[in-house]
């Protein structure tokens, strides 16, 4: 019978090459342990990488969603806090308007209508605010702030009630430049005319949020609000009784209006409801794609764990026939 057998520089190659292998399966088996998921991703899915491509797209779409939803709740939240404040400050001036104008002490015009300018401007101030750069109520231009300053509107509407004599007259004239598109929107408002776009939260959800600072609600509290600050303009020359007539008049049209300005924040947090249950839901969606892929690519601890055991026992039984073998020689076979 003959026997087969390796030559020197042959065995030790077959050695060599055995131990390199034996090595790889213990890194990749150690990688799968440690991370739960197969290494070798392609003998699973047998070369059929569609649905696992699916998923993956899939997620990257959600992916990017999150940042607009993110977005969209940063920014409504902070319309919402801009139309809060803008109500107290309303708020705060009728109570100031209706005390003068019921006052039977007399009526601190000058007092009254500086108190009216500052918060004139706080009110524009609040129309202008901006996030990450973004102004809120200047429709698609939101890379300019909606409104002029405080001082612009006054002197513009100034000379639209030139020639009003009673504060019925300052009212009126008031009302049709505000009404007016060649007065405040052409003149004051620096927006677009073209209402936001709408935030795309999903691939069959979008949500719109188009408030601009040409909305009749907000022009209204805008325009009681200058009507006060000039009141106790000399061009007028309205006397002490005009001035409790305007103030009281001015302070409860501004009281009345309170309801408006929340309704508009009714609205946008109508908005910031939708956008929550838009973003659980991607939230919901992200995650159930997630378990869809670790189960189709997820390991048996325990049966990597046995495999792990098996070849680091066929890696030390290599080392074993490595040094027996380096230890053998002629004197041994005489």
């Amino acid at each position: 019978m003959t026997g087969t057998t390796l030559g020197d520089l042959a065995q030790s190659y077959m050695l060599r090459n055995r131990n390199t292998a034996l090595k790889q399966d213990i890194t990749r088996l150690t990688q799968e342990l440690a991370s739960g998921q197969v290494a070798d991703v392609r003998q699973v899915l047998s070369g059929n990488q569609s649905y696992l491509t699916d998923l993956e797209r899939k997620m990257d779409i959600l992916s990017g969603y999150a940042v607009a939803t993110t977005e969209a709740t940063h920014f409504t939240a902070a319309m919402q806090a801009a139309l809060g404040q803008m109500g107290n400050i309303s708020e705060n001036l009728s109570g100031s308007l209706i005390t003068a104008g019921t006052s039977g002490i007399g009526v601190s015009a000058g007092d009254l209508s500086n108190e009216a300018e500052n918060a004139l401007e706080a009110l524009i101030g609040r129309l202008n605010t901006n996030v990450s750069g973004r102004h809120m109520f200047s429709g698609a231009a939101t890379d300019r702030p909606a409104l002029t300053d405080a001082q612009t509107l006054l002197t513009e509407l100034t000379a639209a009630m030139a020639g009003a004599a009673t504060p019925a007259d300052m009212i009126t004239a008031a009302q049709f430049w505000f009404a007016d598109p060649a007065g405040f929107d052409a003149v004051i408002y620096q927006g677009s005319n073209t209402g936001l776009a709408p935030f795309e939260m999903s691939q069959a959800d979008a949500v719109d949020l188009d408030l601009r600072a040409t909305d009749p609600d907000l022009k209204n509290t805008l325009m009681l609000t200058a009507l006060a600050a000039l009141a106790d303009e000399p061009t007028f020359a309205l006397a002490p009784p005009e001035h409790a007539q305007l103030f009281l008049d001015l302070g409860q049209r501004m009281l009345a209006s309170q309801d408006s300005l929340t309704s508009l924040q009714a609205n946008v947090g109508f908005v910031e409801a939708r956008i929550d249950a838009i973003t659980s839901r991607n939230a919901a969606e992200t995650t159930s794609l997630s378990f869809a892929k670790a189960a189709l690519l997820e390991i048996d601890p325990f049966e990597a764990a046995t495999k792990l055991e098996d070849v680091q026992f066929q890696l030390q039984s290599l080392y074993s026939v490595t040094v027996r073998m380096s230890q053998l020689s002629l004197v041994n076979f005489l």
